[in-house]
């Protein structure tokens, strides 16, 4: 029978994979912000062995997609997105500088655009908003290596 070292159950957990792209309101940053989420689940995915989806890739780039036009759209000032890796959660925030709160208008499938939130609430396992003292936070978590919410 293998011993178990007092330094192997003491070992830390890994560190977080992060990354974070500040945004002015420029429309072309919504596409670079996509490049960007793209680029760092396919290097934690290949180079660091973290279980990333070709279907969650796909997922995450409509999510930063939507978070970052809906800042662009509505807030005055910049926002900044961060993504984040820990323990095979991508936790992907957007903060802007507008103190509203957003909410996910009634279900209206006659309603031309406004749907953005509602997609992001449909993709990801959690959503939620906090205000912070200079605007919000939106946070969305999803799973890694499946395409279940």
């Amino acid at each position: 029978m293998d011993e178990v070292s007092e330094g192997d159950e003491a070992r830390p957990r890994t560190a977080p994979l992060e990354t974070s792209l500040s945004l002015d309101g420029d429309s072309s940053r919504i596409a670079q912000a996509r490049h960007v989420a793209t680029a760092f689940l396919v290097q934690a995915r290949d180079h660091a062995g973290v279980p990333v989806a070709q279907a969650t890739i796909e997922i995450v780039q409509l999510i930063v997609s939507e978070l970052v036009t809906n800042a662009r759209k509505y807030a005055p000032g910049p926002s900044v997105l961060t993504l984040r890796i820990y323990n095979a959660l991508l936790t992907v925030e957007l903060w802007d500088s507008s103190p509203v709160i957003p909410a996910a208008k009634t279900l209206n499938p006659e309603r031309v655009g406004q749907h953005g939130l509602e997609i992001v609430a449909a993709l990801a396992q959690t959503l939620t908003t906090e205000p912070t003292v200079n605007g919000k936070r939106i946070t969305a978590r999803i799973a890694l290596d499946s395409t279940s919410s």
